[in-house]
């Protein structure tokens, strides 16, 4: 409710958000039915020091900053937001179905044309709901890594797929997973986008493979990624990575390029196990939901940008006043 009155629709249900929340490993705890504008009493009220938000701007649906009480009081930090991750972005990219985003092509006219209804008001162009690049560096995937080599005794899992939009899906999956063994070590297996495309095809990855590896990463049951993974699951990469047990979920298995079952080895020895995450939820649904709200998400977009715009105008005309 707090969303749809100050953002519009929200794309997943609050469980599905608090579950999805809960599966990030730098989360301690969260705090449901929290109130859209932050307060002390909130902060008080789960023993937090502060609040933290990213520099982008936030505002109430009366256009008042939603942190002006706790900056005010001293108790509000903030991070620099990454260019180029913004659900807006995502949002826009699903309504396009274009395949655009896998590469870093601008002159995609198609894609920047119809960017142009979603991430922009009517005049102007807001820093933060516009659409933007994603630039992956070494040290961000640094800051998303565990760091963390399998210890004796670990039980080395491997899974593979696409981890599309990552969604409560796949945290229910790599959650049953994760309870298989006692000491789990999980590597994830994500597929380039080109091969991503070839099995599911449309305009599939939404996400590209940099954007998926963070996502993957920042899952608190899996501990590597295999950046770029072969379709096909070999005796090499099992061999090479000492894997003792190899998951999949209970979505269909698309045949490789040249007909055979890509986890032909993993059967063959023995270490092949299917996994019901008990969860129906797909990346498609995800799609179908976003396109069914499609005029909810572009109005949306349009009003953030205007509220935006009108700030950045403001803060403007307060600094040449002081000039």
């Amino acid at each position: 409710e707090e969303i749809a009155k100050h953002k519009g629709p929200p794309v997943f249900t609050q469980e599905e958000r608090y579950k999805m929340v809960q599966a990030i490993k730098w989360v301690d705890e969260i705090a449901p039915g929290a109130p859209y504008v932050t307060t002390l009493e909130t902060l008080d009220k789960y023993s937090c020091d502060f609040c933290v938000h990213g520099d982008d701007i936030t505002l109430t649906i009366d256009g008042k900053d939603t942190y002006e009480e706790v900056k005010t009081a001293g108790r509000y930090r903030e991070c620099k937001r990454t260019q180029g991750v913004s659900t807006t972005d995502l949002v826009g990219r699903m309504l396009l179905m274009t395949k655009a985003h896998h590469s870093n092509i601008d002159e995609d006219l198609d894609y920047r044309k119809h960017t142009d209804n979603f991430g922009k008001g009517p005049k102007g162009h807001s820093p933060w709901t516009g659409v933007s690049q994603f630039l992956q560096t070494s040290q961000k995937i640094i800051q998303f890594a565990s760091g963390k080599e399998p210890q004796p005794g670990d039980t080395i899992i491997y899974v593979a797929g696409a981890f599309d939009l990552f969604h409560v899906g796949h945290v229910d999956f790599l959650e049953k997973v994760h309870q298989l063994a006692e000491k789990p070590y999980i590597i994830a297996g994500l597929h380039f986008d080109q091969e991503v495309n070839r099995y599911k095809g449309k305009n599939y990855p939404i996400m590209n493979i940099h954007e998926r590896t963070l996502s993957v990463l920042a899952c608190r049951y899996v501990s590597e990624v295999v950046i770029g993974a072969p379709y096909a699951v070999t005796a090499d990469l099992l061999d090479h990575f000492r894997v003792t047990l190899v998951c999949h979920g209970m979505t269909e298995v698309v045949p490789d390029k040249d007909g055979s079952d890509p986890y032909e080895e993993p059967k063959r020895r023995g270490i092949f196990q299917l996994v019901d995450s008990g969860s129906n939820l797909t990346t498609d649904l995800i799609v179908q939901r976003i396109i069914k709200n499609r005029l909810d998400f572009e109005a949306r977009n349009q009003k953030k940008e205007a509220k935006e715009l009108a700030v950045l105008e403001a803060m403007r005309r307060l600094e040449e006043e002081k000039h």
